[in-house]
């Protein structure tokens, strides 16, 4: 029998994927239906060459009169449009529209169906969204035992509707520890604009090997203000003794603080604020489960209960046959 000819190998294809959520929110007594699709798609061609885009569609309908229906308008984001080039396993390069690499929350943690909670830290503004310009990312080992990833990026200010961005510079650095599945890195940014600040960060992630818990913690600080959130969340699988239902059942808590500084976001607090929160995960199915939480928000510009209960689901279709995803 011959060899099997190179041009029989599975190509990559074009995937659709993305999430779906209907999470209503309740808090300090004013409900909110927050409605979200964000679809993703990856066009690989070449062998070095990808191009990824996300887009959110998020409608937050609020009932500002009783009696009345919910009603509000359907934000719509593009939250990445980047070419990237794989120069070698070290070294990556993107080109375009990309997540804000601050921190470990807004890259890695925001889509509906990944975070556990489905309130958004208090931090999350300072850490930015989306920018405009240049990235170079990548990982190398520096023993067996301690990986380095990084990422750099540089990028231009533009008012164009929909694709907003500030012109500025930052990167992150982090250490993974492949044997205790741990991460502890930190960010710098500095503004090329107005005020010309600073921003910097710290976070820890670790998903240890012995027992199915997620560890996560950050820490931000600008001229906004500053603060920080720490997350555990504990996946009943590893208890033998209960049943079937139990063990696809997520427990997750988060204690966070932020601290008013001598900047302006409307997005953060206007005062200093603490909030806990309490809350589970069921995963229904691959991709598709159930959650809620609850959390108490204590500040002087008045404290409140906040409420989430929905569905969250995650989907992945390839555009085309033969491939490989």
């Amino acid at each position: 029998m011959r060899a099997q000819d190179w041009t029989d190998e599975p190509r990559p294809v074009p995937v659709l994927s993305g999430s779906a959520g209907e999470v209503p929110i309740v808090q300090g007594g004013q409900t909110t239906l927050v409605s979200i699709i964000s679809p993703v798609v990856l066009v690989p061609f070449g062998e070095k060459w990808l191009v990824e885009s996300r887009a959110a569609f998020e409608g937050d309908f609020t009932n500002q009169e009783p009696g009345n229906n919910f009603g509000g308008k359907v934000n719509k984001e593009i939250e990445y449009l980047q070419l990237d080039y794989i120069a070698n396993k070290y070294v990556t390069a993107t080109a375009g529209r990309f997540l804000n690499p601050f921190g470990i929350y807004n890259e890695r943690f925001y889509p509906v169906w990944i975070r556990n909670l489905q309130t958004d830290p208090l931090i999350l503004p300072l850490e930015g969204e989306s920018r405009d310009g240049v990235m170079l990312r990548g990982g190398v080992p520096l023993s067996s035992e301690v990986n380095l990833n990084y990422t750099t990026f540089f990028s231009i200010q533009s008012s164009t509707n929909k694709l907003e961005s500030d012109r500025g510079i930052g990167g992150r650095l982090g250490l993974f520890f492949p044997a205790h599945r741990l991460e502890i890195g930190g960010t710098v940014e500095h503004a090329l604009v107005d005020d010309r600040a600073n921003r910097f960060g710290f976070h820890v992630e670790q998903q240890p090997f012995a027992v199915p818990l997620e560890f996560r913690a950050e820490y931000a600080h600008g001229a906004e203000g500053s603060g920080w959130w720490i997350e555990p969340a504990y996946t009943l699988s590893a208890m033998p003794w209960l049943n079937t239902v139990m063990r696809k059942t997520q427990l997750v808590s988060r204690y966070q603080q932020f601290y008013v500084g001598n900047g302006q976001d409307e997005d953060l607090p206007s005062a200093d604020t603490r909030v806990a929160e309490f809350g589970m995960n069921y995963y229904i199915c691959d991709g598709f489960r159930a959650t809620a939480s609850y959390g108490r928000q204590f500040s002087s510009a008045g404290n409140q209960n906040v409420w989430t209960a929905g569905l969250t689901y995650r989907w992945v279709l390839p555009l085309g046959g033969g491939g490989r995803l």
